[in-house]
């Protein structure tokens, strides 16, 4: 489903596709914003609303909407069409903001979060697949620049404003803050971007898929954030729900084998690049999520730094992974999706491999340090592996691909922060306001850094499985160096 901008010349925002590109910018920056603004303010928010216990939904459910969404949207897209979805998916999340915005309690906050996460489970792949669509592969490399700088300035912006409004003004325009800006890019993306002559497919919304996934899904993250915490793991709740969940997931394998339009079309995944890049996608959102809830608790509760010292310190991580994602583009036309994933990932290892060294006290510049390692890594891995899986797919495919790819980084950070907090909450105590400590905290936090340095390992591994393309990357770029050695001689 390209769109015939796809032919226009020039990839900046002055060229004829600038303004769709502005748009995804901005759609993206609502994301990208609401991942770090909310962290710094969550304290502040809490002691208005009165609720610390309820605080981690906040984050969760956010997540599971969010996970649970994004492959139906994902299908969707390949069925309706982009356009549709992405503004679909940016009303929601207006309308979550304002919602939130407004929550005279934190169970209406809670509800407004959830509403954010059904849009972004459709802005980011939807987004992602757009980008697709309309630009080849050399300009994916170009245009990943622009999109990586909206989540480099997130990463400063983002703790910098979360502070400012929650301390200066109010913590409720961390909300508000995104309704001109979700206006703006539905307004600019209405007006400017034209699908060629789509009309909805008659395959038909595979429901029952959806209905097991999302209730599946659920369970899991529900059984998994309370389990140790409102009943004991041994407990018949714990048991009962964990157990539903499995019994509903395998449902939906099974369905999905069964059907001839699933929501997730696991077929997909027996693909060498589509299955490595999704596996690859899963520990990626382990391993940020981990990373950016316990950093800040390692930062203020071992070292003794503030809040906004300690965002400082996690922001070299979001820093980290736009700088290297915008030069990503570059590597992976020279050297192939591969080399340039598996290179990124050896960074990622080495950076949590790093963090088993941390202890009470070590330097606050030693932890930026090594998250900057790690999140430069992750810019060399998320995005080609997402492009791989892209360029491997089919017109009719890309939607379904970047959505799977999305719902297990989705998945994978909100289990991922599920196990971890079950490994913090087995062996520390809740403070009085709400964040972990006692003298095992920092045993707990070496077991979550361990983990996460499995899961690094695991990266690799995927990483490597993914088909070599350094030849065809060769190949592309002779190509190239010969059409622009025509262009002058035709000019």
């Amino acid at each position: 489903m390209p769109s015939p901008t796809r032919s226009s010349s020039g990839v900046g925002l002055r060229s004829e596709r600038g303004p769709i590109l502005l748009s995804l910018m901005l759609s993206t920056a609502l994301v990208a914003l609401d991942s770090t603004i909310i962290a710094t303010a969550s304290s502040t928010i809490a002691r208005e609303l009165g609720s610390f216990e309820q605080l981690p939904w906040l984050f969760s459910t956010y997540l599971l909407a969010q996970a649970v969404s994004t492959p139906l949207y994902g299908r969707l897209a390949d069925i309706l069409g982009r356009k549709r979805l992405m503004l679909v998916g940016i009303g929601l999340f207006f309308v979550g903001s304002a919602v939130a915005g407004a929550a005279p309690t934190m169970e209406v906050l809670i509800v407004g979060r959830v509403l954010q996460g059904l849009g972004a489970g459709a802005v980011m792949p939807v987004s992602m697949t757009i980008t697709s669509d309309i630009y080849t592969l050399e300009e994916r490399a170009k245009t990943q620049g622009y999109l990586a700088s909206v989540w480099g300035i997130s990463s400063v912006v983002g703790p910098t404003l979360g502070g400012v409004f929650s301390q200066f003004v109010s913590w409720r325009w961390i909300f508000w803050v995104n309704l001109p800006l979700a206006v703006l890019a539905a307004v600019m993306l209405a007006r400017r971007y034209h699908e060629s002559q789509h009309e909805p497919t008659r395959e038909p919304i595979d429901y029952v898929g959806a209905a097991l996934l999302t209730t599946g899904s659920t369970l899991l993250l529900l059984g998994l954030l309370e389990g140790g915490t409102t009943w004991a793991w041994g407990s018949a709740p714990s048991v009962t729900i964990l157990a539903v969940a499995v019994l509903l997931l395998a449902a939906f394998v099974v369905h999905g084998r069964r059907t001839a339009h699933p929501i997730i079309d696991l077929s997909l995944l027996r693909r060498r690049v589509a299955g490595a890049s999704t596996a690859a996608s899963l520990l990626i959102g382990v391993i940020v999520l981990g990373l950016s809830t316990y950093v800040p608790i390692y930062a203020q509760e071992e070292i003794g730094v503030g809040p906004l010292v300690a965002g400082f310190a996690l922001a070299a991580l979001t820093l980290g992974w736009p700088l290297s994602a915008s030069n990503s583009g570059r590597l992976y036309l020279r050297i192939g999706f591969r080399l340039t994933a598996v290179i990124g990932s050896s960074l990622v290892l080495v950076g949590s491999a790093l963090t088993l060294l941390w202890q009470s006290g070590s330097s606050i510049w030693l932890v930026a340090a090594f998250c900057f390692v790690i999140g430069a890594g992750m810019g060399l891995t998320a995005v080609p592996t997402l492009i791989a899986a892209q360029t491997s797919a089919a017109g009719h495919e890309r939607g379904a691909v970047t959505g799977t790819n999305m719902f297990a980084r989705s998945i994978g950070s909100a289990v991922g922060v599920a196990v971890c907090g079950a490994i913090v909450n087995a062996h520390t105590r809740l403070g009085a306001d709400g964040t972990p400590s006692g003298p095992g905290l920092m045993s707990a936090l070496h077991l979550v850094f361990g983990l996460l340095a499995a899961c690094a390992a695991g990266l690799l591994l995927f990483a490597a499985l993914m088909p070599a393309d350094r030849r065809a990357a060769a190949e592309r770029r002779r190509d190239r160096i010969a059409a622009e050695a025509r262009e002058p001689a035709a000019a």
